[in-house]
């Protein structure tokens, strides 16, 4: 596959969409257009709102077009109305402050984005339930729950360890990963999605099927989640239990992803109306195998690999919005298997979407540097 090709595709894209959309916050793409989800209460919260400028660092970092890296810092800049406020933030400050702060301080070198991506990393710390060994998701009355996606945010803290040679950050990104693969994988390499502890004893209370279908199903986002968060567990931490959690995942991910190489909504679930699939998890699932093909020995990385380029491969032909008239990058978005409501449309390009898949078509093309 022409990975060459590709990419170009997709940096002359956002080389035009960039420009209508500036320094907004997209999330999903309706009638062929990026809504500016600035338009809800207190929206510098949501926890799609890296999505974009990660990538605009991308575009920035192939292309060295200054608007971008202009636009990515206007975002960030932004971004700091929630910071400073508090109040709102969650779990998902890492992929928040991921995608903006640390990307620019590693390709800038910006000082304050260092300090901003430290603020946002002892916030997500401070969300630490030692008793369970986890990190609570939401806010609210959910405060004994913990989620297979905040094995995104770990990298955050992974990278405030290195930055300031302090290891309690890493300590709790360990712990959690190792909660998650205690009480979050299960033993055929699925995941839940949702997992309720007490929140004073650490004891697990019982499992919910959360964006799923239903408890015991198997949300395809979550799976490529917990496939991509071990594997960079396993990057900053060099422990073998990260790895083979992730390989887990990855080998019940493709074994139910292999038909046609485009994931359904759920794999454990009867189909949906009209569309049953969900790009994004596809397009995560492919940087995330690609990362465990760079970490495993060249005998196993052919598997990883091979699965990560059909994964591309279905997405482009399948999937790939190439027409002018719509600003995303991949249709056939799908955020639940339940309906979550007229902000939440299925079958549309959704925002990490298009950021996951623009960044597995650069690894491809062996750009191995992350942001994470």
């Amino acid at each position: 596959m022409a990975m060459d090709d590709l990419s170009n595709r997709i940096l002359t894209k956002l080389a035009k969409t960039s420009r209508r959309i500036g320094a907004t916050f997209p999330f999903v793409s309706i009638n062929g257009k990026y809504q500016d989800f600035a338009g809800r209460e207190e929206p510098l919260n949501w926890w799609t709102n890296s999505f974009w400028s990660g990538q605009l660092w991308l575009a920035y970092r192939e292309t060295k077009d200054e608007f971008f890296r202009q636009t990515a810092e206007s975002c960030e800049k932004q971004m700091d109305v929630a910071l400073q406020r508090f109040d709102g933030l969650h779990h998902d400050v890492g992929f928040m402050w991921s995608l903006t702060a640390v990307a620019d301080y590693k390709l800038t070198g910006n000082d304050q984005s260092r300090r901003r991506a430290l603020l946002a990393a002892a916030t997500l710390s401070s969300r630490f339930n030692l008793k369970g060994g986890y990190i609570r998701a939401w806010n609210d009355d959910k405060v004994g729950w913990a989620i297979v996606d905040c094995l995104m945010n770990l990298p955050l803290l992974f990278w405030a360890s290195e930055v300031t040679k302090d290891q309690r950050f890493a300590h709790i990104a360990r712990a959690h990963a190792d909660t998650a693969i205690r009480a979050v994988q299960r033993p055929d390499g699925s995941v839940n999605h949702i997992v309720c502890f007490d929140p004073e004893t650490g004891d697990v209370v019982e499992t919910l099927g959360g964006q799923g279908f239903a408890v015991g199903s198997s949300w395809s986002r979550g799976q490529a989640w917990a496939l991509y968060g071990f594997a960079l567990s396993h990057k900053y931490t060099k422990e073998t239990r990260y790895l083979d959690a992730a390989k887990r995942v990855a080998h019940y991910f493709i074994a139910n992803i292999c038909e046609d190489w485009v994931p359904r909504v759920d794999f454990r679930s009867p189909p949906l109306a009209g569309n049953d699939k969900d790009s994004t998890a596809g397009a995560i699932a492919a940087a995330g195998l690609l990362e465990i093909a760079d970490n495993v020995p060249e005998h196993e990385q052919a598997l990883y690999r091979g699965a990560a380029v059909k994964m591309v491969q279905a997405l482009d032909q399948t999937c790939g919005a190439w027409d002018k008239s719509e600003e995303g990058l991949l249709l056939h978005g799908t955020h639940a298997y339940h309906h979550l409501g007229k902000d939440f449309p299925n079958d549309t390009p959704i925002i990490y979407g298009d950021y996951y898949f623009m960044e597995a078509v650069l690894r491809l093309k062996g750009r191995t540097e992350l942001f994470w």
